[in-house]
């Protein structure tokens, strides 16, 4: 019957599939790739998650009912085969199986809604209506692969350095940050909404004697962006730790990429290879300029900014000209930042917050946090914002709240870095904008 393993185990992947195994009988399990038939011999090129292997069927050599069997495979279906492995310098890993025997797991039926070889080219609404097809490529998976190894990375580097991980609720009763760009949900009798950030959750942990704490999760923004770079559901690395200033989180965090780039530099190798791209290690701390720094910069390359603006995306464009690679923006005026930034003692217009950039492209935004109650309740009502609203929250500063800071980053955006990949839909598996809610 179709689709039963039963007694069937694969003995080889695609990429063990190699000159030292020629001689030896071997069972390998994927998709149907290509088919060439050339009346006296066949050829068929099975991939898996590791790469491809050929099988190879001559007349002469194979049963008629292997090549009848051969002949009614369908592009994209899964199967089973099990041959001799021999050498064929030409072959992938110069090594080609003779098929012995064959089981049909499951056809794929045709036409294809999008071509997984790229003979012919899809565009990216259809790509992402077939994702599972798409991700087949080995382009796109080697995108996916490499995300994955940034997280290994990440979680072994926090876990490495002290770092508690921790899971926030992201049904939440009110803004994280009191902005607007919410999505409401309703939640039995009561409106919630989807969180924007374990921003609020991750400072009160600094009250737990917790110390130090990380977290990798979903974030949700309702805002009405259509870029490249935009997404209303993001995966976010947040990290936070107490008796810290953001000098510290800083470091931490130039730190903690360092050795991503290195970890995926030496583990992602034929990834990289794949998708052309290369991406140095930085041997040095990343340079720091300041806002107004910045803002004289940008205003240099004819691009007008006023002290007081978020950067534009011209800006951005500007300055990550002039700058280039890894690179600290820092103190920031307090007035455009979130009301737990900590203002600068004695000259309050500007914060102890920060960005990292990469280029032109925000990765993180991170600061010293406000742990005096009273600064905190202080620059809450200054931004218009209800204190009643954040009313778990400002209790977790009335009972001993250490100083201490903290960043997020960015988890698609920095798969961009790592991947070279020009567009963020290419960086999450089933992306979420303002146009696309399936698959």
């Amino acid at each position: 019957m179709q689709g039963l393993l039963h007694d069937w185990r694969r003995t080889n992947y695609a990429n063990q599939c190699t000159a030292e195994i020629a001689g030896s009988d071997v069972t390998v399990m994927g998709w149907v790739h290509e088919i060439r038939d050339f009346g006296g011999i066949m050829f068929v090129i099975i991939r898996d998650v590791t790469g491809k292997v050929q099988i190879t069927a001559p007349s002469k050599k194979v049963d008629a009912e292997i090549l009848e069997q051969l002949r009614e495979f369908r592009k994209e279906s899964v199967v089973a085969i099990k041959g001799m492995a021999q050498e064929a310098p030409k072959a992938p890993n110069g090594v080609e199986i003779l098929p012995k025997e064959i089981k049909v797991l499951n056809l794929a039926n045709q036409p294809l809604p999008m071509d997984p070889t790229e003979k012919v080219k899809a565009g990216i609404d259809t790509r992402l209506d077939s994702r599972f097809l798409d991700i087949r490529k080995e382009n796109v998976s080697a995108i996916f692969k490499i995300k994955g190894q940034m997280f290994h990375s990440i979680r072994d580097f926090f876990y490495d350095n002290g770092f508690h991980e921790i899971n926030t609720p992201k049904l939440v009763a009110s803004a994280t940050e009191g902005g607007t760009e919410l999505f409401p949900i309703i939640y039995f009798e009561k409106e919630a909404f989807l969180g924007q950030s374990p921003q609020l959750y991750k400072q009160m942990m600094m009250a737990s004697g917790m110390d130090k704490v990380f977290e990798i999760g979903q974030i949700f923004r309702a805002e009405e962006h259509d870029t490249l770079r935009h997404l209303n559901e993001a995966v976010s690395i947040d990290a936070e730790a107490s008796f810290m200033d953001d000098v510290d989180v800083m470091n931490i965090l130039n730190d903690m990429l360092v050795n991503v780039i290195t970890d995926v530099n030496n583990n992602c190798a034929e990834e990289l290879d794949i998708l052309g791209h290369e991406i140095e290690v930085p041997d040095k701390r990343f340079p720091v300029v300041t806002y107004d720094e910045a803002v004289e910069i940008v205003n240099a390359k004819d691009v007008e900014m006023d002290w007081g603006e978020d950067l534009s995306r011209e800006a951005e464009k500007a300055l990550g000209d002039q700058m280039g690679g890894f690179y600290f923006l820092t103190e920031w005026p307090t007035e455009i930042k979130p009301f737990y930034v900590m203002p600068k003692e004695g000259d309050e217009k500007y914060s102890h917050a920060f960005d990292l950039m990469y280029n032109n492209l925000e990765l993180s935004s991170g600061a010293t946090r406000v742990h005096q109650h009273d600064l905190l309740l202080k620059q809450i009502e200054e931004r218009g914002l209800n204190p009643d609203g954040f009313g778990s929250y400002l209790k977790a500063f009335e009972y001993g709240m250490p100083p201490h800071a903290g960043w997020g980053v960015g988890a698609d955006r920095l798969t961009m870095v790592l991947t070279g990949a020009e567009n963020i839909r290419e960086c999450v598996l089933f992306p979420r904008d303002r146009h696309r809610l399936t698959p």
